[in-house]
């Protein structure tokens, strides 16, 4: 083998898992495949370009590549769904089932009103463990923008999580008069 047939196993080795993750959040399984074999290829044309950390680099490519191939709608129903679906799994200790199921209706919903590029923002960080600068390289924007995003993000999942959370008034009483009368 020569040295970019090597480069290139490597890092296909360390990273199509990472790289399938990020595209199966975003999109069917057969989808996935082939948008994660199209990012190596990409890397595969592009290799003497590759940063020294090509994750950020590579999710940028499978991003962009799910762009060409969804509409923005379309994408950001698969990432709710996806999300829906990992929430759903999440285990609460010392909750019982009532409990554990308002949560969950009450995160869906706080994530459902959030804006694609919102959810994105925090699945970078928490789910994927980017670096700042290396999520605002997958996203597209400057790191000071991707903070911005990351910042708004963070503080309109908590007004909406907060929202669900409060107490709703009881429905009023049923008036003591006869329907009809004045």
């Amino acid at each position: 083998m020569n040295d970019s047939e090597e480069r290139f196993t490597a890092l296909y080795d360390r990273h199509y898992r990472s790289v399938l993750g990020y595209v199966l959040l975003r999109s069917d399984p057969e989808v996935a495949e082939d948008v994660s074999s199209e990012t190596f290829l990409v890397a595969w044309r592009r290799l003497d370009e590759m940063p020294d950390r090509a994750l950020p680099w590579l999710l940028g490519v499978a991003r962009n590549l799910l762009a060409k191939q969804r509409g923005k709608q379309q994408r950001g129903r698969a990432l709710l769904d996806r999300i829906t679906a990992r929430a759903a799994v999440r285990e609460h200790a010392g909750q019982d089932v009532a409990d554990q199921v308002a949560d969950r209706d009450a995160a869906v919903k706080a994530l459902a009103s959030m804006p694609e590029k919102d959810l994105e923002a925090m699945a970078l960080a928490t789910w994927h463990g980017l670096e700042p600068h290396e999520a605002a390289t997958v996203m597209g924007c400057s790191l000071r923008a991707y903070h911005a995003r990351l910042h708004r993000a963070r503080k309109r999942l908590g007004s909406a999580l907060a929202r669900d959370a409060e107490p709703r008034p009881s429905p009023p009483h049923a008036r003591s008069q006869p329907v009809g009368e004045i």
